[in-house]
């Protein structure tokens, strides 16, 4: 579009944000510190944009001279970035409605796609907990809104008085924690899409490794490839689009990833809905645009000048 302008923002504290809730929090240091290192990372997806931090987003605005036709895309919408670039002088027209933003967080609780989990509870005690450590004696309890592989906690037998106080402390604050049976997970993957007027849009898969909830890098293979791999099927991903569709579409716009474990037993199961932009989505951009690359492990670091040959840990 002539006279249009993209001011993309690369907020990777964005779900930290949307678990504390507040239009006042401030993220650690580290979160904002690697958003100012990898701010250029939001570039694969936007090469014309101006990609930056949100500490930068005023400067940027003044630079397009304040621009009528300015667009803000950022890895993730929350309250709290909506305060920052108020506080730098963006224009409230430029940026999302409060309720909009409520709406959102609301949407990214993980009670959200509960229907869509059936091995997985919402529990608001220790006693419920102990019930289901008789049915499954490994359980992964994870609070409603986290991220970074912050509010994950593993249980094996029973609760220790760390892991009550922990649950008490969530629930308070979060309504509920999620528990889940520990599963001997083979493959992660996900399924990238956006959502533009109502209508969801398919991306892509993406393939890639965690440790402990934390992200760690994605596996550069094409579609085809991932979606034999981990055997999910033509009718699985119209079952997970048609809920999409009608849960998601309606009240959302931007991309957004579904992950899923893939476990040893050859099943898959839905971890997460993210309602942002994904490291998935920008790896399956990159070997778009570099096929040259397939095979390799593709994180932040790796992309700014350090791609590397697949661990040898893992097959690819």
């Amino acid at each position: 579009m002539e006279g249009h302008n993209r001011i993309c923002i690369f907020n990777p504290e964005h779900d930290l944000c949307l678990a504390n809730g507040g239009a006042h929090f401030v993220p650690p240091q580290s979160a904002l510190r690697f958003a100012g290192e990898g701010a250029a990372l939001m570039g694969i997806l936007y090469p014309e944009a101006v990609c930056i931090p949100a500490s930068q987003a005023g400067e940027a605005y003044q630079r397009l001279g304040e621009q009528e036709r300015v667009e803000i895309i950022p890895w993730g919408w929350n309250l709290a970035l909506k305060t920052t670039l108020l506080k730098q002088h963006i224009p409230e027209r430029l940026l999302p409605s409060d309720q909009y933003l409520a709406t959102l967080r609301a949407l990214q609780h993980r009670t959200t796609v509960l229907p869509l989990q059936p091995d997985t509870r919402a529990v608001v005690s220790p006693d419920e907990v102990a019930e289901l450590l008789l049915q499954h004696p490994a359980l992964v309890l994870k609070s409603p809104w986290s991220g970074s592989g912050r509010g994950l906690r593993w249980v094996t037998n029973k609760m220790s008085d760390h892991d009550r106080l922990w649950l008490q402390k969530v629930v308070r604050a979060q309504r509920c924690v999620l528990a889940e049976p520990r599963r001997d997970v083979a493959d992660e993957f996900a399924l990238e899409y956006y959502v533009q007027h109502g209508e969801l849009r398919f991306v892509g898969f993406s393939l890639f490794a965690s440790a402990n909830g934390v992200y760690q890098h994605n596996i550069l293979l094409p579609d085809s490839q991932i979606a034999t791999r981990v055997n999910f099927s033509d009718s699985d991903r119209h079952a997970l689009e048609s809920w999409l569709t009608q849960h998601i579409a309606p009240h959302y716009s931007g991309p957004l990833g579904v992950d899923y474990l893939h476990t040893t037993d050859g099943r898959n199961h839905l971890s997460e809905l993210n309602l942002r932009h994904t490291m998935g989505l920008l790896a399956h951009e990159y070997l778009r645009q570099h096929p040259a690359a397939e095979g390799a492990a593709f994180s932040p670091s790796a992309w700014m000048g350090r791609l590397a040959p697949c661990p040898r840990r893992r097959k690819c």
